[in-house]
């Protein structure tokens, strides 16, 4: 059959020894290219065995101590002296990732670790220009360069090359971008994008703008030469010139484009941070290997504070430092935690932890010890307590300004303070057992070598902490479970029991209602505005440390002032020094939270009790109730008053004594027509010179009937005050610059006799050996002599102005 003539020919048949030569050529340029592809792996795999790729090890390079919002409080460099944070591309801005893919190498995703039409391009680019236009480099190369120096000519770049290729041989895109992330120059120590974010913008990576995105994405181009805090002129062009890329390639939109053309490139100096250096210090320390610490730190609340510290310590004697802890009461994480006025300030020892240096706590132990009497019954909150010159076995405590104040109330003299009743009370708790509820509390006492627990350790006469102190004060707020503060949000809750919820609540209720003028400090328009806020001062001897520690509902603040080195501070004190400090505090803090006061335990009821034998005022007769007072009772207990420690010199308390019909008092073998008993309330010896005239008229026994021989509740023996008379007028001789003095004694007494003028305590003398008072200030002037044994005598004396 004959073929249409369009139809096209059938192909000639090859003879049949072509076919033969065909074939063979075919397969040995087959088996060339195969032996070549065998070959170039094994010589990239000896390549690869002979030039490992070194990696950087992912616990290398530099930590950072973060708030617990992420912002950086703390930057340690590493050895080679680089501020790096550690980041992933999750935790990445998708504006960062995708101005610098973008911008850098778009073909990230699809090539092997090098880009040929990149090469290509660059290689021509330079021959056309006579200069490097486009280097060609894939970020996978840019890796290779930054974690290998490699030189920047043609066998450097073929050195590059195959690092790239090695790149993409043993990671994956991800890992490569993260080494890229966390590795990229940015500026002088300043090492991957997080860090540079926090550097020049203040912020986190993760919360770019545009403008920051593309900033950012150019700047490893040349960082030396774009740094926006030296040459914000060429970063913003080097800026632009990303941002008009990313319009180009329809990424951005022309509105996205005209409002990050507005943003002026402001950079921050170049610093790495410095918040809550000390604690960062110590955790760093606590965690070495860490390269991520996240702390409970509140980063705006802490720079805050730290900058009021500042501000208030600039007002301050030299060499002071001062330290603040303010911890959440519900989950006692640490909010604020400034261990130093002024980091690193050599005059101010600023390298000292003051949060956690050991020091005397002055006052500050007080309200436990106030709360354990509450616990064991032997108090109410109204119970008559003596503040009066005393003798504890050789110890004899005055209080700070020296003054004394006759018969208090429990409340008064935890809210003024005072020293005598704080060690009378504890020598009825017993050091031992207060320090060992302490210590069950989280408050360690510190004792001098050697020292076994005594009654100084309730006037500071021991050391703790200021984190012990606050974590222990937490128990106000918590219902008596104090706990340790907490630093990290994975750290365990350390809570243990230190007192009663009631006894807690007591205290609290004490401390949030202090008087505006403690420790001689005015503080009327201060207290009136923290009228929800419980607080205690403390001041160590001789003007050493200085405490205030506040409790709300949500907090507990801390704040401590003095010199690191322990030399003291005339005139700082707690109440003038660090309670102004701690109000300041309170109001920065925010209000609120889920952590509410509790209403008042069941334990807990209000009762009226009588001074001064301290029953309730319902079972007490009038006649035998001198004073009523409203206290807070706990569990029901209604303790008496203290006895007297000497109980053969004074019979306090209530006291049966027989009487005759004149009411003359009758001793054991003696009788007398119409004989009955009296009952008489009597106070504490020691508090008698402080009483009214009524008071004591009451309290006094009846004469003994004529012809009674003496009982023993006269042993109290009159003492009479010699070399002035009542109601002598005295004035300085012209022209004296001496203070005005007398000479003085105490007629009748025996032992130690102290010397009081106006209350305050100016010396003693044993017997009836002379003493010597300066009277310094014109007007009136009330004169004490006391004895041990609850005897005294007074004298008014006026004195003239020159």
């Amino acid at each position: 059959m004959k073929l249409p003539a369009s139809a096209p020919p059938h192909p000639k048949p090859l003879p049949e020894g072509e076919r033969g030569s065909y074939a063979r050529r075919s397969y040995r340029w087959l088996r060339v290219l195969l032996i070549a592809v065998v070959a170039l792996a094994l010589i990239a795999v000896l390549l690869d065995r002979i030039f490992p790729l070194q990696l950087p090890a992912p616990d290398t390079g530099s930590t950072v101590v973060l708030a617990r919002d992420g912002t950086p409080l703390r930057a340690f460099a590493d050895s080679d002296g680089v501020w790096r944070y550690p980041i992933t591309a999750k935790q990445v801005s998708p504006l960062y990732l995708q101005a610098l893919l973008t911008y850098e190498d778009q073909w990230f995703y699809r090539h092997p670790g090098v880009n040929p039409y990149a090469l290509l391009r660059g290689v021509f680019g330079a021959l056309r220009h006579g200069h490097v236009v486009s280097g060609g480099s894939t970020l996978t190369m840019q890796v290779a360069r930054i974690i290998t120096p490699i030189p920047h000519t043609v066998p450097g770049k073929l050195v590059q090359i195959f690092r790239a290729l090695q790149l993409e041989a043993h990671l994956s895109k991800a890992q490569i971008l993260d080494l890229y992330l966390n590795h990229a120059p940015f500026g002088g120590p300043i090492q991957g994008v997080e860090a540079a974010s926090w550097a020049y913008l203040g912020k986190p990576a993760s919360r770019l703008s545009h403008a920051e995105a593309a900033l950012l994405a150019v700047l490893p181009q040349s960082p030396s030469l774009l740094r926006p805090d030296r040459h914000p002129d060429a970063a913003r062009r080097a800026r632009d010139k990303v941002l008009k890329r990313m319009r180009d390639k329809g990424l951005w939109s022309d509105a996205q484009l005209r409002d990050a053309d507005m943003e002026p490139v402001v950079a921050r100096s170049l610093r790495a941070p410095l918040d809550a250096a000390l604690l960062a210090e110590r955790l760093h320390q606590q965690q070495p290997q860490a390269r991520r610490i996240v702390t409970t730190i509140d980063a705006n609340l802490q720079r805050a504070v730290e900058d009021r510290v500042s501000d208030y310590l600039s007002r301050l004697p030299s060499r002071t430092s001062a330290a603040v802890l303010v911890v959440d009461n519900a989950t006692l994480e640490a909010r604020v935690y400034v261990g130093t006025a002024a980091f690193a300030d050599p005059s101010r020892l600023g390298h000292v932890d003051m949060v956690r240096a050991q020091r005397s706590p002055g006052s500050t132990l007080k309200p436990f010890l106030y709360g354990l009497a509450l616990d064991d019954g032997l108090i109410t909150s109204q119970s008559l307590l003596v503040d009066a010159p005393q003798d504890f076995g050789g110890y004899k405590p005055s209080n700070f300004d020296d003054a004394f104040n006759g018969p208090v109330s429990v409340a008064d003299a935890l809210q003024r303070s005072l020293n005598v009743p704080a060690v009378d009370v504890l020598d009825h708790v017993g050091t031992n057992r207060f320090v060992a509820r302490l210590a069950n509390g989280g408050v360690d006492l510190s004792l001098p070598q050697g020292a076994q627990p005594n009654l100084s350790i309730i006037l500071g006469g021991a050391s703790t902490r200021l984190e012990n102190l606050v974590g222990a004060y937490t128990a106000f707020a918590n219902g008596g479970v104090a706990g340790a503060p907490r630093y990290l949000p994975d750290a365990p809750r350390q809570a243990r029991r230190l007192l009663s919820p009631g006894a807690a609540w007591i205290i609290r209720d004490i401390l949030s209602t202090n008087p505006a003028d403690v420790e001689g400090a005015p503080l009327e328009g201060t207290i009136s505005q923290h009228d929800t806020v419980a607080w205690k001062t403390g001041t160590s001897y001789g003007y050493r440390d200085a405490w205030a520690i506040g409790v709300t509902d949500r907090w507990t603040i801390g704040v401590w002032i003095g010199r690191p080195d322990g030399t003291p501070s005339p005139g700082q004190y707690g109440a003038v020094t660090s309670l102004p400090l701690m109000f300041a505090v309170v109001d920065m803090l925010p209000n609120g939270g889920d952590h509410v006061h509790a209403a008042q335990p069941a334990t807990v009821r209000q009762v009226d009790i009588c001074w001064p034998l301290g029953g309730l005022a319902a079972h007490t007769p009038p006649v035998l109730c001198r004073k009523q007072r409203k206290a807070w009772a706990l569990d029901g207990a209604i303790p008496p008053t203290f006895a007297e420690r000497d109980v053969t010199a004074w019979s306090s308390g209530l006291v049966i004594v027989r009487v005759d019909a004149k009411g003359r008092r009758l001793s054991a073998t003696c009788h007398g027509k119409s004989e009955h008993t009296m009952q008489i309330a009597r106070w504490p010896a020691l508090a008698t010179p402080w009483l009214s005239v009524d008071d004591a008229a009451q309290a006094a026994l009846p004469p003994l009937a004529p012809g009674c021989a003496p009982d023993s509740l006269d042993v109290a023996n009159p003492i009479r005050i010699v070399g002035l008379s009542q109601g002598t007028r005295l004035r300085q001789a012209p022209n004296s610059t001496q203070p005005l003095h007398v000479t003085l004694q105490a007629l009748g007494a025996s032992g130690d006799v102290q010397w009081l003028l106006d209350g305050r305590l100016q010396g003693s003398s044993l017997g009836d050996a002379k003493m010597q008072l300066n009277l310094p200030q014109p007007g009136d002037h009330r004169i004490t002599a006391l004895t041990r044994n609850g005897a005294f005598a007074q004298l008014a004396v006026y004195v003239e102005k020159s």
